[in-house]
């Protein structure tokens, strides 16, 4: 009877599905990475080719997608854009020399200085006796030739200048995790990205965490901070009319499984490997995890995808797609592997509990289900003999 009653505790356990776990062996995850009916997600052995594919794959970067050409070095008038006219003539007498108008308008007998005047929405500004003059897409240049052929047979020898006193147009806006955003105009010689940060003050808090993101017409790239100052061709001008945005983003990765600490990890610094990422959380726990069950998740462009796994069908329709890193850490190159492979904000890393772990929690469980059998027996027994 002792048998039988031992015998069915174990069946029960054996036939037990809830047997306490952190996650999935390592054989599930690749068994249902490799389910042909469902493809839940691509698995990827972490290998040479595979870290060689990683490599060759482009970060973000403002050269690439806006590219890194100076401006024109003259700058056209816009609407928004304030300017000013000042007039000189050679002789007093003259329109802009009488008495009146020195005292209204002038810093000397025979000039005068119009009024800062706002570009319409039209595009014009107003020049006495000039009248209506179209500005907007001229250069101060263009407007003081426009400006003297209005004045011609009006002004005694008139000389013009035109100023732009405050440029809408050509200057960028600057915000986010800055001292001072502001907008910043732009200067002839041309200025680019870090220019117009420091002059917005600078970046406030730490750089590492710092992101730059650049917005050109209904473009936007997100850089690290980091990137631009260790790669200067990241450092491209600026364009009239560009939004630049400074974000803190503290990067981070999920760790949990048979890791020393199943917890969100923050990376410290701009880039963070592999092999650093899995010390930081705690290494594997050395009575629990299986080296050959080390796991990656994240999600790879369709492209990517193919090029990692080429005879696997990949739905390029689809945005992103699943992608599980598998790393054997019982061989010893696999160290030198993950210290190229470089970790991603919101990576996650999963490591399975090794087969012995499983079988001795099987076997703890049986334990605690046949110990009550044994000692009723034993107290039969010794009843039975009294």
């Amino acid at each position: 009877m002792s048998r039988s009653l031992l015998l069915t505790a174990i069946l029960a356990a054996a036939g037990c599905s809830t047997l306490p776990t952190t996650g999935p062996t390592a054989d599930q995850v690749v068994s249902n990475g490799d389910n042909s009916l469902e493809r839940r997600y691509v698995i990827v052995d972490l290998d040479e080719r595979a870290v060689s594919v990683l490599s060759r794959l482009p970060g973000p970067s403002f050269r690439a997608h806006f590219g890194d050409y100076r401006p024109p070095p003259e700058n056209r008038i816009g609407v928004g854009d304030e300017v000013r006219v000042t007039i000189w003539e050679a002789a007093a007498g003259g329109l802009f020399s009488n008495a009146s108008a020195v005292d209204r308008f002038g810093t000397g007998a025979r000039s005068a200085i119009i009024p800062d005047q706002v570009v319409a929405r039209d595009g014009a500004i107003t020049v006495p006796y000039a009248g209506r003059i179209q500005v907007a897409g001229l250069t101060p240049p263009e407007v003081e030739h426009t400006v003297l052929e209005r004045l011609s047979g009006k002004a005694i020898e008139p000389q013009v200048l035109v100023t732009v006193s405050r440029n809408i147009t050509n200057s960028v806006t600057v915000t986010g995790e800055t001292t001072n955003g502001a907008r910043i105009p732009l200067s002839a010689k041309g200025d680019r990205v870090l220019d117009a940060i420091a002059a917005a003050g600078g970046v406030r808090g730490a750089v590492h965490e710092a992101f730059v993101r650049l917005t050109r017409g209904r473009a936007t790239v997100t850089v690290p901070m980091e990137t631009i100052l260790a790669n200067p061709q990241e450092n491209v001008y600026l364009r009239g009319g560009d939004v630049i945005t400074v974000v803190n983003e503290p990067r981070t990765y999920t760790a949990f499984g048979a890791v020393g600490q199943n917890t969100v990890v923050p990376f410290g610094r701009i880039s963070l490997s592999l092999e650093e990422a899995i010390a930081k959380a705690g290494g594997l726990l050395d009575n629990k995890a299986d080296p050959n069950g080390v796991f990656l998740l994240r999600f790879e462009p369709p492209s990517t995808a193919a090029a990692l796994q080429p005879g696997r069908p990949i739905d390029k329709r689809e945005r992103m797609i699943p992608v599980v890193y598998r790393l054997a850490l019982r061989d010893a190159k696999s160290y030198f592997l993950a210290r190229t492979f470089q970790m991603r904000d919101k990576d996650t890393i999963y490591v399975a509990n090794a087969s012995a772990a499983e079988l001795q929690k099987f076997l703890s469980l049986v334990a605690t289900l046949t110990s009550p059998v044994a000692t009723g027996v034993g107290v039969a027994g010794s009843a039975s003999r009294l």
